[in-house]
Formats: structure tokens, C-alpha cells, sequence
């Protein structure tokens, strides 16, 4: 079974490296960016397939390791 697990910065968090892309787009030439935010993806491939267990399993790997709850939020998808 594969799992995407999104980690954001929450809303009020400065984000210092999405103003450099930003900026950076803007000096590409891309038009109409209006604010970049930044994040980090990672997709996992668990073995079973109760997805119950597996979005609870990677819920307390969020809260132990992959994002810090106290400035960031995390998203987490099953895959089929």
C-alpha cells in the first residue's frame, strides 16, 4: 500500500525560503506568482493493507519525526 504524507508550515509562519522562490520566479520572468509557500512530500509504501491501521500508524510518525506540530501541519493520503 502506498502513502503521501504533506508537511506544510502553518498559517502565521514565516517562511523564508518560499519568499526566495518566489522572488526567484518573479526574476524568471514568471508572471502572476502571488506568494510561494513551502513544504515536504513523502511518499511511503507500507506492507498490509488495513488502511485504518496505516493512517494511524503514520498519524504518530508525523507527531514523533516527520513534522514539528508546533509550527507545521501534515497531511496523510492512502493510496489504494
Amino acid at each position: 500500500m502506498k502513502a503521501r504524507v504533506t508537511v506544510t508550515l502553518k498559517n502565521g509562519v514565516l517562511d523564508p525560503q518560499g519568499k526566495a522562490i518566489e522572488g526567484a520566479l518573479k526574476s524568471l520572468g514568471i508572471d502572476g506568482v502571488g506568494s510561494v509557500r513551502q513544504g515536504k512530500v513523502f511518499d511511503i509504501e507500507l506492507a498490509g493493507s488495513d488502511k485504518a491501521a496505516a493512517e494511524a500508524s503514520l498519524k504518530a510518525a508525523c507527531e514523533k519525526l516527520l513534522a514539528n506540530t508546533v509550527i507545521e501541519n501534515y497531511r496523510v493520503e492512502i493510496g489504494a
